[in-house]
């Protein structure tokens, strides 16, 4: 029940109502309707179709999602095959032209940003990989600036009335966010060739960006949860490489982490990983913040 009014709560500080909203619009993750927020202010109706504890891969497209969808103006998203489980049957099902792919009410943050780890080659053996790249992009905050971008072009392109509202919004949102990677750039300096294990693949560009060296997944494959026996195998190659951390979202189980914690005294930390993932990650500015303060944190 606490999660389910945690969840609740999550998606209500993402979303903003003003009284006469110029446009509707719906993130499939809260990184995005954080982004949103930041380029509309209170001139756009924003919501986010998930929350930090919901595993974006998996979500279902209840009637009050649909519902929502039927409305939007514009939908935001990841893209990169992250929503491929359901964001589909949600363009299809609520009978919205406006927001399905191609038209202008729907963008893709992945479509504006260099994608990394895109595999040769994928088949159903190999687990939950996307063959476009990596989707978990927002976790570079460089990132966000190039995606920043193009979406307050579609902001403008939607609602023209409002474009000098937008553009003002963004350029005081990049030097706002040029100013906070310089400073994290700064305190992350320590980390820079730490050893992590990670329970799945949403930390690579955070990893990239700070230059943190990842010696392991806990998931045997993408998507699948880690065994005892492949578990074992980790705790064994750390005789031989040593990490400082293991990492997890809010949203995944803390059982594998918290099994290799207890038996090789590598603390298991849970990273915000998205707005709304920890207390103190309230938007995205907050969300590194915070991120970079657990890291150090667990360094010591």
């Amino acid at each position: 029940m606490q999660r389910v009014f945690a969840a609740f709560f999550a998606l209500a500080a993402l979303a903003a109502t003003p009284a006469t909203a110029a446009l509707n619009v719906l993130a499939c993750e809260p990184e995005w309707a954080s982004l949103v927020l930041e380029l509309a202010g209170d001139r756009d109706e924003v919501s986010s179709e998930t929350t930090a504890r919901q595993d974006p891969h998996r979500i279902e497209a209840r009637p009050a999602l649909l519902a929502r969808a039927r409305r939007a103006d514009l939908v935001v998203c990841t893209g990169a095959e992250l929503e491929v489980g359901w964001l589909p049957l949600l363009q299809s099902e609520s009978g919205n032209a406006r927001i399905r792919p191609g038209q202008s009410g729907y963008l893709e943050a992945a479509q504006y940003v260099a994608l990394i780890e895109k595999p040769e080659v994928v088949d159903r053996s190999m687990g939950d990989v996307h063959a476009a790249g990596n989707p978990h992009l927002h976790l570079d905050p460089r990132n966000l600036l190039k995606v920043a971008e193009a979406l307050s072009a579609r902001l403008a392109l939607l609602d023209p009335a409002n474009a000098a509202h937008y553009a003002a919004r963004r350029q005081d949102f990049d030097a706002r966010m040029q100013a906070s990677i310089s400073r994290w750039r700064e305190e992350g300096a320590v980390l820079r060739g730490m050893r992590v294990l990670v329970h799945h693949k949403n930390w690579s560009y955070l990893a990239a960006w700070l230059g943190l060296r990842v010696v392991a997944d806990l998931e045997p494959k993408p998507g699948i949860e880690p065994s005892a026996v492949h578990l074992a195998q980790i705790l064994a190659r750390l005789r031989a490489e040593p990490a400082k951390m293991v990492l997890r979202a809010p949203y995944h189980s803390p059982r594998g982490s918290d099994w290799i914690a207890a038996r090789s005294g590598v603390p298991a930390v849970e990273l915000p990983y998205t707005v709304g993932g920890s207390a103190r990650a309230k938007d995205l500015f907050t969300l590194f913040d915070d991120t970079l303060a657990k890291l150090k944190e667990a360094a010591r």
